[in-house]
């Protein structure tokens, strides 16, 4: 995998992850329930997902060939899986 692949999936977890940063630092402290309270934990967290899920996205339209659709499902699939577990524990209670 070339780097600049990489780069590219790494600026698109950083663009993404400046949507929450900039309505945590706009919209309030989120102590009053208005608002969004996330740690940097939470930052860091959600940034591997994402560099994850891209990374397994870009992997999967490169390698599987015919069943590039099936490796793409398969990588959002298990994203929003995780992203939910971590959420509100739809399953187990690992975030909750």
């Amino acid at each position: 995998m070339k780097i600049k692949n990489i780069l590219r999936i790494l600026l698109g977890v950083i663009l993404i992850l400046l949507i929450p940063l900039v309505l945590q630092l706009t919209i309030g402290s989120g102590v009053d329930g208005n608002g969004f309270n996330w740690m940097p934990g939470d930052f860091v967290i959600m940034g591997v997902l994402l560099f994850v899920a891209g990374l397994g996205a870009h992997l999967a339209w490169i390698k599987l060939g015919k069943y590039r659709i099936v490796g793409l499902a398969f990588a959002a699939t298990a994203f929003l899986w995780v992203w939910a577990e971590l959420a509100v524990g739809v399953f187990t209670n690992w975030g909750s």
